[in-house]
């Protein structure tokens, strides 16, 4: 059986155009804190290293106040929004209650959204919605229906969303962009192009003034649907009208969906229009992280390369830098450039992050090499890296390469047991696997497999038991 299997697949569906939709709702602040005592001593200093989310960070809270320290409330929505930014929403939203339930602080309209946001993250839709039912009707106004329209767009509960986003309306509510552009970004999702365009309609004649989410929204189904002039009409409509604010990311989006297009020489003039706006003194990582992968995407290797030496000069670069050099120069199939990346990268001492081997591992799985993946592993956790879900992936894929099948299988079952949500290995791969403990007569470990699918979330229900299904035939 000499025929590649991927092994890896991307199920994410998410638009990059909307990346930053939320972001100018729930904005993480900067680490500007007023709880320090005079030996320099925080509460978050306390807080921030317990990143497990299943450790309560409750007890260091209560800790605080038993030593006789002080906390204000400006600080604890400070540390919500920062940990929300971090996206340890379990810990922000225990910070929530306490705040409420402990140091009985009043929560306003924006604590409250803030905690619908974070109860929709932690435990879902039926939470926030017994959350609602329990909050007075006078401190029910925008924060809170915008959140709770927030959930309700995300879940692409249409009917529920348009509810709220009537309420709104009749409240008199709906005077900014934000509740469009979440109404927007469903209807985008789920194919509901007339609505999304009814929505910038009515927007238009309320005198609302499109921000630049919402042209980016509309870009996005331009560039869904193939229509390079749409690309064109909105791009002209950002650049003409003042009010609109452009930063870089603006113009990544839309050399993005021109790359969507087939518009390549039109991509690239918004790259040149993005690199314009890079100040050498700012932190740019994410820009230029952006930039090498587009010219990549759009086939400029002598791009890539300019770029990567740009960087080098004007920024301190870090794994995530050099994990998206090493991605670019894969889309030509430099390996030999990726592996001189990588040696770069290791004498640098970064911290051994397993992303950055794992682009040459996953060559050497598909071409054959799967020892020099192998040692590349081994080297990797010499030096205190811990393989991810990906290493064992493209291991996994490796074996089944070389027809070694009951290492491919060991190899899956690693990656299986540590699977975050929404990564998931191939269903080919699963079916080889299956196979094989078919071909071993061996049932019941197919079954115990199986099921392990089941309990780590890797697949649905009804998917697990097509496999099962397919074992008893």
């Amino acid at each position: 059986m000499k025929l590649l299997i991927p092994i890896l697949r991307n199920s994410s569906n998410s638009v990059s155009a909307n990346r930053n939709v939320l972001n100018c709702f729930y904005a993480s602040m900067s680490s500007k804190y007023l709880y320090r005592s005079p030996n320099g001593d925080s509460l978050y200093r306390r807080i921030s290293p317990l990143g497990d989310p299943n450790e309560s960070i409750e007890p260091v809270l209560d800790q605080w106040i038993n030593e006789g320290k002080h906390v204000v409330k400006e600080d604890l929505q400070n540390m919500i929004k920062e940990l929300r930014g971090y996206r340890r929403y379990k810990h922000a939203l225990e910070v929530s209650y306490w705040m409420t339930d402990k140091r009985f602080f009043s929560p306003q309209p924006a604590d409250i959204a803030a905690r619908i946001h974070l109860l929709f993250k932690v435990k879902g839709l039926e939470d926030v919605e017994k959350y609602l039912n329990s909050i007075p009707r006078q401190l029910k106004g925008f924060h809170v229906y915008s959140a709770l329209l927030n959930c309700y767009t995300s879940e692409k509960c249409v009917q529920k969303a348009e509810e709220i986003m009537q309420k709104v309306r009749d409240m008199g509510l709906a005077r900014t962009p934000l509740c469009y552009n979440f109404m927007m970004k469903m209807y985008y999702q789920t194919g509901s192009l007339e609505k999304m365009d009814n929505m910038m309609n009515e927007m238009e004649g309320k005198g609302i003034i499109f921000d630049q989410f919402t042209l980016m929204i509309r870009l996005s189904a331009y560039a869904a649907a193939g229509d390079s002039d749409g690309i064109d009409k909105i791009v002209t409509m950002m650049e003409s009208d003042q009010r609109i604010t452009l930063d870089w990311n603006t113009y990544s989006i839309a050399a993005e969906m021109y790359l969507k297009v087939g518009q390549v020489e039109k991509a690239l003039a918004m790259l040149t229009k993005l690199e314009g706006m890079l100040a050498p003194v700012k932190k740019n990582n994410s820009a230029f992280n952006l930039l090498l992968r587009q010219y990549a995407q759009a086939g400029k290797k002598e791009e890539v390369r300019r770029v990567w030496d740009l960087y080098k000069q004007n920024q301190p670069i870090y794994n995530k830098g050099y994990i998206s050099m090493m991605s670019s120069l894969m889309k030509f199939d430099d390996i030999e450039g990726a592996e001189q990346i990588f040696e770069e990268w290791e004498s640098r001492g970064l911290s051994y992050d397993f992303r950055v081997p794992n682009i040459l591992i996953g060559v050497y799985c598909r071409n054959g090499l799967l020892q020099k993946a192998k040692a590349l592993i081994d080297r990797g956790s010499s030096k205190g890296g811990v393989p991810s879900v990906a290493t064992w992936c493209h291991l996994a894929s490796g074996y089944i390469h070389e027809d070694q099948v009951s290492k491919a299988v060991e190899a899956l079952s690693k990656a299986v047991s540590i699977c975050p949500p929404k990564f998931k290995p191939s269903r080919e791969t699963l079916r080889t696997c299956v196979e094989y403990w078919e071909n071993q007569g061996n049932v019941e470990k197919a079954e115990e497999f199986v099921r392990s699918l089941e309990v780590e979330g890797v697949f649905s229900e009804v998917f697990c038991d097509k496999l099962r299904c397919f074992i008893s035939k």
